[in-house]
């Protein structure tokens, strides 16, 4: 009978690997997140020896699991938990292999929204002015910041960018995010300037490794720049700056959004420019500095008083 739940379990998993897969068309990043949050049920159920299958696991099981995660780990990451094995049991009702979730009465543990760190516009000067443009790489690196900043990118986006992904005539860049999932962002003459030094500068100048010839930004050995790379070159420059903030590439990402909310961009168009399937993500940018909807109504309004 043990057996049985084991292979149960494998082939439940390996089935709904396929479905984020195929049909949510999430990165594998994404499914392997999903994926370890089931093996860890999983495992609490093979070490208190329950034998239940994906089909057959009740409300009681998976609440002594919960349990256990909320002694080890934080709410963010209980929550996270809770929703992705959700997920899990929404597929098997999907799929009709069980006829309810065991999770649908379970809450998840109340978190306040984490709000994204940002970088005033000044700090963002002082990075992109501490860069040493005497060396090779200081021209690369000068355009990483750029284009990080200027177009709202992940980092995972960054590195994946191609030559062929810039249309600068038309002022735009097509950008592969999450799910392989493509979108148009639009690129300003001053980003679009300093690709172009590092491309006809720096760039052709690397003996690039074969496969590469197509990406954008490389190392000096002519290959892809890795995620970790460019954390290490934003660390290091935000310490040459002075600024004692946690910077990471994703920060460049929350100040592009939040600077162009409080100049009064439109918060549809900063959800189409970071590439948000929902405009509820990108609503966090409202919560993140409040001073600005003041001027908005003072400036636009109506009833506003003429002085």
């Amino acid at each position: 009978m043990f057996i049985f739940t084991i292979v149960k379990w494998e082939n439940a998993i390996k089935d709904y690997q396929h479905y984020l897969r195929i049909e949510r068309g999430l990165s594998m990043n994404s499914i392997n997140n999903y994926i370890l949050d089931i093996k860890k049920l999983y495992v609490f159920l093979i070490e208190h020896n329950i034998s239940s299958s994906p089909i057959t696991i009740e409300k009681e099981s998976i609440q002594q699991f919960i349990y256990k995660i909320a002694k080890e780990v934080n709410p963010r990451s209980q929550a996270r938990i809770i929703s992705g094995l959700k997920s899990f049991f929404n597929y098997l009702v999907f799929e009709d292999y069980r006829d309810d979730n065991p999770l649908e009465l379970i809450e998840s543990p109340k978190i306040g929204r984490k709000l994204p760190d940002t970088l005033d516009e000044k700090e963002i000067n002082s990075i992109i002015e501490s860069i040493d443009l005497s060396k090779p790489e200081g021209e690369r690196n000068r355009s990483i910041i750029e284009t990080l900043y200027g177009c709202g990118l992940r980092v995972s986006e960054l590195i994946e960018l191609k030559l062929s992904d810039l249309f600068f005539e038309e002022g735009f860049i097509k950008v592969t995010g999450k799910g392989n999932k493509q979108r148009f962002v639009p690129i300003s003459e001053l980003t679009q300037k300093y690709i172009e030094i590092y491309k006809s500068e720096i760039r052709i100048h690397i003996p690039i490794q074969n496969g590469h010839e197509d990406i954008l930004y490389l190392n000096r050995r002519g290959k892809k720049l890795t995620r970790a790379m460019i954390f290490t070159i934003i660390k290091r420059l935000v310490e040459k700056a002075g600024i004692r903030k946690n910077v990471s590439p994703h920060t460049l990402r929350h100040s592009f959004a939040t600077h162009l909310l409080e100049h009064g961009a439109d918060l549809r168009a900063i959800q189409l420019m970071l590439g948000h399937e929902s405009i509820t993500t990108t609503e966090v940018y409202m919560h993140v500095d409040r001073s600005h909807l003041k001027k908005v109504i003072e400036t636009y309004h109506p009833r506003k008083i003429n002085s």
